[in-house]
Protein backbone atom coordinates (compact mmCIF):
# COMPACT_ATOMS: atom_id res chain seq x y z
CA UNK A 1 0.00 0.00 0.00
CA UNK A 2 1.21 3.49 -1.06
CA UNK A 3 0.71 6.26 1.37
CA UNK A 4 0.04 9.71 0.23
CA UNK A 5 2.62 12.10 -0.05
CA UNK A 6 0.69 15.07 0.87
CA UNK A 7 -0.08 13.31 3.90
CA UNK A 8 3.61 12.56 5.21
CA UNK A 9 4.42 16.30 4.37
CA UNK A 10 1.52 17.39 6.50
CA UNK A 11 2.84 14.65 9.48
CA UNK A 12 6.13 15.54 9.45
CA UNK A 13 5.34 19.55 9.98
CA UNK A 14 2.86 17.92 12.60
CA UNK A 15 5.87 16.46 14.31
CA UNK A 16 8.10 19.41 14.01
CA UNK A 17 5.59 21.67 15.43
CA UNK A 18 6.24 19.16 17.72
CA UNK A 19 10.24 20.07 18.71
CA UNK A 20 10.61 16.51 16.94
CA UNK A 21 12.96 15.80 13.76
CA UNK A 22 11.89 12.73 12.05
CA UNK A 23 14.97 12.15 10.32
CA UNK A 24 17.39 12.44 13.33
CA UNK A 25 16.54 10.84 16.28
CA UNK A 26 17.18 12.01 19.56
CA UNK A 27 19.69 10.60 22.10
CA UNK A 28 19.26 11.04 25.97
CA UNK A 29 22.24 13.21 25.79
CA UNK A 30 20.74 15.87 23.23
CA UNK A 31 19.97 18.99 25.65
CA UNK A 32 17.00 21.07 25.44
CA UNK A 33 18.54 23.46 23.06
CA UNK A 34 19.21 20.46 20.38
CA UNK A 35 15.58 19.14 20.60
CA UNK A 36 14.55 22.59 19.08
CA UNK A 37 12.98 23.26 15.28
CA UNK A 38 16.44 24.35 14.15
CA UNK A 39 17.55 20.96 13.08
CA UNK A 40 15.87 21.92 9.67
CA UNK A 41 16.15 25.39 9.70
CA UNK A 42 14.27 25.82 6.52
CA UNK A 43 11.45 23.10 7.35
CA UNK A 44 11.02 24.96 10.52
CA UNK A 45 9.77 27.82 9.39
CA UNK A 46 6.62 26.29 8.20
CA UNK A 47 5.74 25.58 12.12
CA UNK A 48 5.08 27.81 15.03
CA UNK A 49 7.45 27.72 17.55
CA UNK A 50 6.65 24.89 20.07
CA UNK A 51 5.61 25.07 23.79
CA UNK A 52 4.04 28.00 25.54
CA UNK A 53 3.89 27.46 29.24
CA UNK A 54 2.94 29.36 32.11
CA UNK A 55 -0.83 30.23 29.72
CA UNK A 56 -3.80 31.10 32.00
CA UNK A 57 -6.07 28.65 32.01
CA UNK A 58 -9.06 30.82 32.09
CA UNK A 59 -9.52 34.37 31.28
CA UNK A 60 -9.91 36.94 33.61
CA UNK A 61 -12.68 38.76 34.57
CA UNK A 62 -12.28 42.38 34.51
CA UNK A 63 -14.21 44.24 36.97
CA UNK A 64 -14.73 41.17 39.13
CA UNK A 65 -11.48 40.11 40.53
CA UNK A 66 -10.77 40.85 44.06
CA UNK A 67 -7.56 40.29 46.71
CA UNK A 68 -6.63 36.50 47.96
CA UNK A 69 -4.94 36.51 51.48
CA UNK A 70 -1.74 34.34 52.16
CA UNK A 71 -0.58 33.51 55.92
CA UNK A 72 2.43 31.75 56.85
CA UNK A 73 3.57 28.17 55.75
CA UNK A 74 1.85 28.46 52.07
CA UNK A 75 4.73 29.03 49.83
CA UNK A 76 4.66 25.43 48.01
CA UNK A 77 7.89 25.12 45.64
CA UNK A 78 6.16 23.63 43.09
CA UNK A 79 3.93 26.59 42.65
CA UNK A 80 6.72 29.10 42.29
CA UNK A 81 9.49 27.15 40.43
CA UNK A 82 9.31 25.36 36.89
CA UNK A 83 9.10 21.29 37.15
CA UNK A 84 12.74 22.01 35.35
CA UNK A 85 14.09 24.23 38.53
CA UNK A 86 13.13 21.61 41.34
CA UNK A 87 15.17 18.45 39.62
CA UNK A 88 17.96 21.06 38.72
CA UNK A 89 21.19 21.28 40.85
CA UNK A 90 23.06 24.09 40.70
CA UNK A 91 26.56 24.66 38.70
CA UNK A 92 29.59 24.44 41.58
CA UNK A 93 30.70 27.57 39.61
CA UNK A 94 27.47 29.85 39.97
CA UNK A 95 26.78 28.54 43.59
CA UNK A 96 30.72 30.18 44.41
CA UNK A 97 29.87 33.17 42.26
CA UNK A 98 26.76 34.30 44.74
CA UNK A 99 28.53 33.24 47.83
CA UNK A 100 31.74 35.60 46.81
CA UNK A 101 30.53 38.29 48.64
CA UNK A 102 31.17 42.29 46.93
CA UNK A 103 35.01 41.99 48.68
CA UNK A 104 36.22 39.21 47.32
CA UNK A 105 34.26 40.46 43.99
CA UNK A 106 36.08 43.83 44.30
CA UNK A 107 39.62 42.12 44.83
CA UNK A 108 39.19 39.70 41.94
CA UNK A 109 37.49 42.11 39.45
CA UNK A 110 40.38 44.66 40.47
CA UNK A 111 43.19 42.24 40.44
CA UNK A 112 42.05 41.65 36.49
CA UNK A 113 41.26 45.47 35.85
CA UNK A 114 44.08 47.14 36.97
CA UNK A 115 42.94 50.42 35.60
CA UNK A 116 40.00 50.66 37.57
CA UNK A 117 39.57 52.78 40.80
CA UNK A 118 39.49 50.10 43.56
CA UNK A 119 37.75 52.54 46.22
CA UNK A 120 35.25 54.42 43.51
CA UNK A 121 34.16 50.66 42.52
CA UNK A 122 33.82 49.61 46.58
CA UNK A 123 32.03 52.82 46.95
CA UNK A 124 29.95 51.65 44.06
CA UNK A 125 28.67 48.42 45.43
CA UNK A 126 28.27 49.98 49.02
CA UNK A 127 25.73 52.43 47.58
CA UNK A 128 22.13 52.49 48.75
CA UNK A 129 19.45 53.43 46.02
CA UNK A 130 16.45 55.92 47.27
CA UNK A 131 13.80 54.12 44.66
CA UNK A 132 15.37 51.32 42.98
CA UNK A 133 16.42 48.65 44.96
CA UNK A 134 15.20 45.34 43.07
CA UNK A 135 16.40 45.42 39.42
CA UNK A 136 16.74 43.22 36.71
CA UNK A 137 19.39 43.35 33.96
CA UNK A 138 19.54 41.33 30.40
CA UNK A 139 23.22 41.57 28.79
CA UNK A 140 25.25 39.85 26.01
CA UNK A 141 28.57 38.41 25.95
CA UNK A 142 30.02 40.08 23.35
CA UNK A 143 33.43 40.05 21.79
CA UNK A 144 35.37 42.36 18.58
CA UNK A 145 37.37 41.17 15.95
CA UNK A 146 40.40 41.44 18.34
CA UNK A 147 38.47 39.13 20.75
CA UNK A 148 38.35 41.36 23.65
CA UNK A 149 35.51 39.68 25.16
CA UNK A 150 32.97 42.02 27.69
CA UNK A 151 29.26 41.52 28.55
CA UNK A 152 26.98 44.35 27.84
CA UNK A 153 23.81 45.94 28.99
CA UNK A 154 20.91 45.45 26.84
CA UNK A 155 18.36 47.22 28.93
CA UNK A 156 17.33 47.00 32.59
CA UNK A 157 14.26 46.09 34.39
CA UNK A 158 12.22 47.30 37.26
CA UNK A 159 10.01 43.75 38.41
CA UNK A 160 12.53 41.58 37.19
CA UNK A 161 11.47 37.79 36.79
CA UNK A 162 14.23 35.70 36.94
CA UNK A 163 13.21 33.34 40.47
CA UNK A 164 11.14 30.68 38.80
CA UNK A 165 14.21 29.67 36.76
CA UNK A 166 16.71 30.05 39.50
CA UNK A 167 17.66 26.94 40.99
CA UNK A 168 18.00 26.71 44.91
CA UNK A 169 21.96 27.14 46.14
CA UNK A 170 21.98 24.51 48.98
CA UNK A 171 24.43 26.92 50.90
CA UNK A 172 21.40 28.65 51.85
CA UNK A 173 19.78 25.99 53.62
CA UNK A 174 16.03 26.58 52.98
CA UNK A 175 13.74 25.95 49.99
CA UNK A 176 12.28 29.94 49.59
CA UNK A 177 15.77 30.72 47.16
CA UNK A 178 16.02 34.43 45.80
CA UNK A 179 12.08 35.46 47.06
CA UNK A 180 13.56 35.28 50.59
CA UNK A 181 16.74 37.06 49.67
CA UNK A 182 14.41 39.77 48.48
CA UNK A 183 11.52 40.23 51.18
CA UNK A 184 14.38 39.87 53.82
CA UNK A 185 17.13 41.64 52.42
CA UNK A 186 14.77 44.85 50.97
CA UNK A 187 11.46 44.76 51.21
CA UNK A 188 11.15 44.01 55.07
CA UNK A 189 14.10 46.49 55.92
CA UNK A 190 12.11 49.17 54.01
CA UNK A 191 9.29 48.48 56.92
CA UNK A 192 11.89 49.11 59.78
CA UNK A 193 9.78 51.78 62.05
CA UNK A 194 6.94 51.65 60.15
CA UNK A 195 3.84 51.39 62.13
CA UNK A 196 2.17 48.15 61.76
CA UNK A 197 -1.18 49.74 62.64
CA UNK A 198 -1.09 52.20 59.12
CA UNK A 199 -2.62 48.61 57.20
CA UNK A 200 -1.45 45.73 55.57
CA UNK A 201 1.08 43.98 53.33
CA UNK A 202 0.21 43.09 49.54
CA UNK A 203 1.64 42.30 46.43
CA UNK A 204 0.19 43.55 43.80
CA UNK A 205 0.74 42.51 40.20
CA UNK A 206 -0.38 42.33 36.38
CA UNK A 207 1.60 39.54 35.18
CA UNK A 208 3.71 36.45 35.93
CA UNK A 209 1.21 35.53 38.82
CA UNK A 210 4.22 32.21 39.28
CA UNK A 211 6.34 34.77 40.97
CA UNK A 212 3.75 37.10 42.40
CA UNK A 213 2.34 34.86 44.46
CA UNK A 214 5.14 33.26 45.26
CA UNK A 215 6.90 36.45 46.67
CA UNK A 216 3.66 36.99 49.17
CA UNK A 217 3.96 33.70 50.34
CA UNK A 218 7.26 33.72 51.47
CA UNK A 219 6.53 37.69 52.76
CA UNK A 220 3.33 36.09 54.89
CA UNK A 221 5.89 33.73 56.24
CA UNK A 222 9.33 35.98 57.04
CA UNK A 223 6.86 38.81 58.20
CA UNK A 224 4.86 36.55 60.28
CA UNK A 225 1.75 38.58 59.39
CA UNK A 226 -0.88 38.10 56.24
CA UNK A 227 -0.67 39.28 52.86
CA UNK A 228 -3.12 40.35 50.16
CA UNK A 229 -2.37 39.29 46.56
CA UNK A 230 -4.08 41.51 44.16
CA UNK A 231 -4.07 41.37 40.28
CA UNK A 232 -4.19 45.11 38.77
CA UNK A 233 -4.48 45.51 34.93
CA UNK A 234 -4.53 48.71 32.89
CA UNK A 235 -7.68 48.40 31.65
CA UNK A 236 -10.23 46.77 34.18
CA UNK A 237 -12.87 49.21 34.77
CA UNK A 238 -13.26 48.15 38.40
CA UNK A 239 -9.81 47.20 39.53
CA UNK A 240 -9.13 45.68 43.20
CA UNK A 241 -6.42 48.64 44.48
CA UNK A 242 -7.14 52.15 44.69
CA UNK A 243 -5.67 54.83 45.75
CA UNK A 244 -7.22 57.85 48.46
CA UNK A 245 -4.82 60.27 49.61
CA UNK A 246 -1.96 58.34 48.49
CA UNK A 247 -2.55 55.43 50.58
CA UNK A 248 -2.93 51.81 48.93
CA UNK A 249 -6.24 50.11 49.56
CA UNK A 250 -7.47 46.43 48.48
CA UNK A 251 -10.77 44.79 48.08
CA UNK A 252 -11.14 41.66 48.97
CA UNK A 253 -14.29 38.89 48.01
CA UNK A 254 -16.76 40.25 50.19
CA UNK A 255 -16.07 44.08 49.12
CA UNK A 256 -14.88 45.44 51.46
CA UNK A 257 -11.89 47.59 51.29
CA UNK A 258 -8.33 46.97 53.40
CA UNK A 259 -5.36 50.08 53.89
CA UNK A 260 -1.98 48.99 52.83
CA UNK A 261 1.46 50.14 54.12
CA UNK A 262 3.68 48.16 52.09
CA UNK A 263 3.07 46.90 48.55
CA UNK A 264 5.56 44.61 46.65
CA UNK A 265 4.96 45.96 43.05
CA UNK A 266 5.04 43.61 39.88
CA UNK A 267 3.46 45.72 37.99
CA UNK A 268 5.22 45.61 34.55
CA UNK A 269 3.15 47.39 31.71
CA UNK A 270 2.90 51.40 32.21
CA UNK A 271 2.91 50.99 36.22
CA UNK A 272 2.79 55.45 35.86
CA UNK A 273 -0.70 54.73 34.75
CA UNK A 274 -1.91 52.96 38.23
CA UNK A 275 0.30 54.06 40.72
CA UNK A 276 0.89 57.73 41.69
CA UNK A 277 4.62 59.30 41.97
CA UNK A 278 3.93 60.36 45.75
CA UNK A 279 2.25 57.45 48.04
CA UNK A 280 1.98 57.37 51.43
CA UNK A 281 1.97 53.76 51.41
CA UNK A 282 5.71 52.49 50.95
CA UNK A 283 6.19 50.75 47.47
CA UNK A 284 8.66 48.51 45.99
CA UNK A 285 10.07 49.92 43.71
CA UNK A 286 8.76 53.34 43.46
CA UNK A 287 7.03 54.52 40.29
CA UNK A 288 9.51 56.94 39.36
CA UNK A 289 12.37 53.84 39.20
CA UNK A 290 10.08 52.98 35.89
CA UNK A 291 10.41 56.75 34.21
CA UNK A 292 13.87 57.05 35.11
CA UNK A 293 14.94 53.78 33.44
CA UNK A 294 13.50 50.85 34.89
CA UNK A 295 10.65 50.62 32.30
CA UNK A 296 12.03 53.88 30.03
CA UNK A 297 14.56 52.73 27.46
CA UNK A 298 15.02 56.46 26.33
CA UNK A 299 15.76 57.72 29.97
CA UNK A 300 17.85 54.49 30.78
CA UNK A 301 20.24 55.53 28.12
CA UNK A 302 20.71 58.76 29.48
CA UNK A 303 20.93 57.95 33.05
CA UNK A 304 24.12 55.55 31.94
CA UNK A 305 25.24 58.62 29.60
CA UNK A 306 25.04 60.75 32.79
CA UNK A 307 26.87 58.23 35.20
CA UNK A 308 29.65 57.46 33.00
CA UNK A 309 30.61 60.79 32.50
CA UNK A 310 30.27 61.24 36.78
CA UNK A 311 33.11 58.34 36.55
CA UNK A 312 35.31 59.49 33.48
CA UNK A 313 38.41 58.70 34.61
CA UNK A 314 38.27 55.81 37.45
CA UNK A 315 38.12 53.18 34.36
CA UNK A 316 34.36 52.06 35.12
CA UNK A 317 31.34 52.54 33.10
CA UNK A 318 28.44 51.13 32.19
CA UNK A 319 28.79 49.19 28.28
CA UNK A 320 26.07 49.18 25.99
CA UNK A 321 25.65 49.44 22.84
CA UNK A 322 25.86 52.83 20.42
CA UNK A 323 22.52 54.64 21.17
CA UNK A 324 21.22 57.41 18.90
CA UNK A 325 17.90 58.39 21.35
CA UNK A 326 14.63 60.75 20.73
CA UNK A 327 14.18 59.90 17.07
CA UNK A 328 11.06 60.36 15.20
CA UNK A 329 10.21 57.70 12.87
CA UNK A 330 11.18 59.70 9.71
CA UNK A 331 14.39 60.41 10.59
CA UNK A 332 14.94 56.04 11.45
CA UNK A 333 16.26 55.57 7.50
CA UNK A 334 19.03 58.14 8.40
CA UNK A 335 20.23 56.90 11.38
CA UNK A 336 20.49 53.20 10.11
CA UNK A 337 22.59 54.15 7.38
CA UNK A 338 25.49 55.69 9.84
CA UNK A 339 25.18 52.39 10.97
CA UNK A 340 25.95 50.10 8.17
CA UNK A 341 22.54 49.82 7.27
CA UNK A 342 22.17 47.12 10.35
CA UNK A 343 20.35 48.55 13.52
CA UNK A 344 17.68 47.79 16.59
CA UNK A 345 15.02 49.50 16.78
CA UNK A 346 13.21 50.20 19.97
CA UNK A 347 9.77 51.57 20.78
CA UNK A 348 11.66 53.05 24.40
CA UNK A 349 8.44 52.05 27.05
CA UNK A 350 7.58 48.44 25.96
CA UNK A 351 8.74 45.48 27.77
CA UNK A 352 8.83 41.25 27.47
CA UNK A 353 10.31 41.82 24.18
CA UNK A 354 7.43 43.69 22.71
CA UNK A 355 8.40 46.96 20.75
CA UNK A 356 11.77 45.44 19.72
CA UNK A 357 12.58 45.09 15.84
CA UNK A 358 15.82 44.24 14.60
CA UNK A 359 16.82 45.75 11.35
CA UNK A 360 19.03 44.07 8.76
CA UNK A 361 17.48 44.71 5.31
CA UNK A 362 14.91 46.75 3.58
CA UNK A 363 12.08 44.69 3.56
CA UNK A 364 12.41 44.43 7.90
CA UNK A 365 12.36 48.39 7.71
CA UNK A 366 9.96 48.71 5.39
CA UNK A 367 6.96 46.51 7.90
CA UNK A 368 8.60 48.87 10.76
CA UNK A 369 7.75 52.26 9.10
CA UNK A 370 4.40 50.32 7.82
CA UNK A 371 3.35 50.00 11.20
CA UNK A 372 1.24 51.97 13.40
CA UNK A 373 2.94 52.89 16.63
CA UNK A 374 1.39 54.59 19.73
CA UNK A 375 4.73 56.51 20.38
CA UNK A 376 6.29 59.38 19.02
CA UNK A 377 9.53 58.56 19.47
CA UNK A 378 12.04 55.96 19.29
CA UNK A 379 15.70 54.44 19.71
CA UNK A 380 17.78 53.19 17.66
CA UNK A 381 20.90 51.23 19.15
CA UNK A 382 23.40 49.21 17.38
CA UNK A 383 23.11 45.58 16.27
CA UNK A 384 25.37 43.15 18.08
CA UNK A 385 25.07 40.21 15.14
CA UNK A 386 27.58 38.07 13.62
CA UNK A 387 31.02 39.55 12.22
CA UNK A 388 30.32 39.97 9.13
CA UNK A 389 26.31 42.07 9.74
CA UNK A 390 26.82 43.93 12.68
CA UNK A 391 26.06 47.60 12.77
CA UNK A 392 29.27 49.76 12.48
CA UNK A 393 30.20 52.05 15.69
CA UNK A 394 32.25 54.82 16.54
CA UNK A 395 33.80 51.97 18.83
CA UNK A 396 34.20 49.42 16.37
CA UNK A 397 31.74 46.41 15.71
CA UNK A 398 30.82 43.84 18.37
CA UNK A 399 29.29 40.43 17.47
CA UNK A 400 28.05 37.53 19.76
CA UNK A 401 30.07 35.00 21.39
CA UNK A 402 26.72 32.86 21.47
CA UNK A 403 26.53 29.40 22.93
CA UNK A 404 28.81 26.18 22.64
CA UNK A 405 28.34 24.92 19.25
CA UNK A 406 25.81 21.78 19.57
CA UNK A 407 25.92 18.78 18.02
CA UNK A 408 25.24 19.81 14.34
CA UNK A 409 27.66 23.14 15.16
CA UNK A 410 25.00 25.17 15.81
CA UNK A 411 25.87 28.14 17.80
CA UNK A 412 22.97 30.43 19.36
CA UNK A 413 22.51 33.82 20.13
CA UNK A 414 22.21 34.03 24.10
CA UNK A 415 21.50 36.39 26.91
CA UNK A 416 21.98 36.52 30.84
CA UNK A 417 19.63 37.64 32.93
CA UNK A 418 20.83 38.81 36.34
CA UNK A 419 18.92 39.61 39.16
CA UNK A 420 20.23 42.10 41.97
CA UNK A 421 18.81 43.66 45.43
CA UNK A 422 20.17 46.85 47.82
CA UNK A 423 19.29 47.71 51.09
CA UNK A 424 21.92 49.65 53.45
CA UNK A 425 24.73 47.47 52.73
CA UNK A 426 24.73 47.69 49.59
CA UNK A 427 23.52 45.55 46.44
CA UNK A 428 24.39 41.54 46.02
CA UNK A 429 23.58 39.16 43.37
CA UNK A 430 20.11 37.38 43.57
CA UNK A 431 19.24 34.87 40.95
CA UNK A 432 20.46 34.38 37.38
CA UNK A 433 19.18 32.75 34.03
CA UNK A 434 19.73 32.98 30.45
CA UNK A 435 18.00 32.66 27.20
CA UNK A 436 18.79 31.49 23.84
CA UNK A 437 17.21 32.63 20.32
CA UNK A 438 14.75 30.50 18.37
CA UNK A 439 17.18 29.78 15.39
CA UNK A 440 21.02 29.55 15.34
CA UNK A 441 22.98 32.15 14.51
CA UNK A 442 24.15 32.52 10.41
CA UNK A 443 27.74 33.50 9.51
CA UNK A 444 25.85 35.37 6.49
CA UNK A 445 22.43 36.75 6.14
CA UNK A 446 22.34 35.28 2.76
CA UNK A 447 22.84 31.60 3.82
CA UNK A 448 19.20 31.50 4.46
CA UNK A 449 17.04 34.22 3.65
CA UNK A 450 13.66 32.31 4.95
CA UNK A 451 15.92 33.01 8.79
CA UNK A 452 14.63 36.56 9.89
CA UNK A 453 16.87 38.51 12.35
CA UNK A 454 15.08 38.88 15.10
CA UNK A 455 15.04 34.49 14.65
CA UNK A 456 18.17 34.97 15.38
CA UNK A 457 18.95 37.49 17.68
CA UNK A 458 15.39 38.02 19.66
CA UNK A 459 15.86 35.42 22.97
CA UNK A 460 13.24 37.08 25.35
CA UNK A 461 11.11 34.26 26.46
CA UNK A 462 7.65 36.29 27.12
CA UNK A 463 5.18 35.69 24.00
CA UNK A 464 1.33 37.55 23.62
CA UNK A 465 -1.02 34.85 22.70
CA UNK A 466 -4.55 36.45 22.44
CA UNK A 467 -4.06 39.04 25.45
CA UNK A 468 -2.89 36.03 27.33
CA UNK A 469 0.97 36.38 28.64
CA UNK A 470 2.87 32.78 27.65
CA UNK A 471 6.27 31.76 27.81
CA UNK A 472 8.55 29.86 25.70
CA UNK A 473 10.15 27.62 28.48
CA UNK A 474 12.32 25.79 25.88
CA UNK A 475 14.23 28.37 25.25
CA UNK A 476 15.33 28.52 28.68
CA UNK A 477 18.83 28.01 29.99
CA UNK A 478 19.35 27.21 33.59
CA UNK A 479 22.36 27.56 35.87
CA UNK A 480 22.65 23.71 36.52
CA UNK A 481 24.72 21.18 35.70
CA UNK A 482 23.34 20.23 32.15
CA UNK A 483 22.50 23.98 30.86
CA UNK A 484 25.22 26.26 32.24
CA UNK A 485 28.37 24.63 30.12
CA UNK A 486 26.59 25.60 26.97
CA UNK A 487 26.83 29.41 27.56
CA UNK A 488 30.64 29.03 27.20
CA UNK A 489 30.77 31.56 30.23
CA UNK A 490 32.90 31.59 33.55
CA UNK A 491 32.98 32.98 36.91
CA UNK A 492 34.84 36.18 35.35
CA UNK A 493 32.65 37.05 32.87
CA UNK A 494 29.11 36.54 35.31
CA UNK A 495 31.55 38.98 37.75
CA UNK A 496 31.68 41.67 34.94
CA UNK A 497 27.95 41.04 34.41
CA UNK A 498 27.13 41.78 38.03
CA UNK A 499 29.35 44.94 38.21
CA UNK A 500 28.18 46.34 35.02
CA UNK A 501 24.15 45.50 36.44
CA UNK A 502 24.45 47.31 39.87
CA UNK A 503 26.42 49.78 37.42
CA UNK A 504 22.82 50.38 35.48
CA UNK A 505 20.63 50.40 38.54
CA UNK A 506 22.88 53.07 40.10
CA UNK A 507 22.61 55.22 37.26
CA UNK A 508 19.03 54.79 36.92
CA UNK A 509 18.48 55.25 40.55
CA UNK A 510 20.42 58.52 40.44
CA UNK A 511 18.50 59.95 37.33
CA UNK A 512 15.44 59.07 39.83
CA UNK A 513 16.84 61.24 42.27
CA UNK A 514 17.03 64.08 39.68
CA UNK A 515 13.88 63.59 39.02
CA UNK A 516 12.28 63.72 42.34
CA UNK A 517 13.29 67.81 43.11
CA UNK A 518 13.05 68.56 46.85
CA UNK A 519 9.75 70.27 48.08
CA UNK A 520 10.23 74.05 48.66
CA UNK A 521 6.85 74.11 50.13
CA UNK A 522 6.52 70.98 52.17
CA UNK A 523 2.95 72.16 54.40
CA UNK A 524 1.23 73.41 50.93
CA UNK A 525 1.94 69.51 49.44
CA UNK A 526 0.24 68.03 52.50
CA UNK A 527 4.01 66.68 53.51
CA UNK A 528 5.50 66.75 57.18
CA UNK A 529 2.70 64.21 58.35
CA UNK A 530 3.78 62.27 61.49
CA UNK A 531 2.48 59.10 60.53
CA UNK A 532 3.91 59.28 56.89
CA UNK A 533 7.30 61.59 57.28
CA UNK A 534 8.06 60.31 53.50
CA UNK A 535 5.36 61.37 52.30
CA UNK A 536 5.63 64.24 48.56
CA UNK A 537 9.54 65.77 50.75
CA UNK A 538 10.08 65.07 47.07
CA UNK A 539 7.78 66.44 44.17
CA UNK A 540 8.21 65.24 40.46
CA UNK A 541 9.97 67.39 37.98
CA UNK A 542 7.64 67.27 35.19
CA UNK A 543 9.74 70.37 33.45
CA UNK A 544 13.06 68.11 33.93
CA UNK A 545 11.38 65.04 32.23
CA UNK A 546 9.63 66.70 29.40
CA UNK A 547 13.20 68.50 28.09
CA UNK A 548 15.11 64.69 28.68
CA UNK A 549 11.93 63.00 27.25
CA UNK A 550 9.98 65.07 24.48
CA UNK A 551 7.10 62.21 23.59
CA UNK A 552 4.10 63.38 23.98
CA UNK A 553 1.99 60.31 23.95
CA UNK A 554 4.21 59.19 27.18
CA UNK A 555 3.78 62.73 28.92
CA UNK A 556 -0.17 62.25 28.34
CA UNK A 557 -0.22 59.37 30.20
CA UNK A 558 1.58 60.80 33.33
CA UNK A 559 -0.27 63.75 33.57
CA UNK A 560 -3.61 62.14 33.13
Amino acid sequence: MHSDPSKIDALRLNALALNVCLNAPLQDSDTISERSLVSLPLLAKAAEPTVIEEKQKKKRNLGELFAKLLGSGEFEAHKHFYPRVLNANIHPLVSSFLTLGNDRIIARYSHLNPQINFDILKTLLDYKPKYFRWAGSDLFNVTTSFGQRQMIIVETNSCPSGQKSMPLLSELGDDHGGYGVVIDSTFLQMLDGVDKSLGDLAVVYDKNPMEASGYAAVMAEHAKEKVWLAEYYDKDPNPPVRWVGGVMEIRDKSNEWHTIRACFRYVTQKPWNRFPLNTKTIVLNNVVSCLAGGRNKMMAARAYDFLNAELDGTGLAVRMPETIRNVAKSEIPLCLDSMGGHAVLKVPYSNAGQGVYTITNKKELCEFMEADHHYDKFIVQSLVGNASWSSVTRSGKFYHVGTIPNKRNHTFVSDLRMMVCANSNGFKPVAIYARRARMPLLRRLEDDPLITSWEMLGTNLSVKVEDEWTTEAHRLLLMDRKDFNQLGIGIDDLIDAYIQTVLSVIAIDKMAQRLMKENTSPQEAGANDEQYPWFNQNLFDYELFEALNPDVALLQEIYN
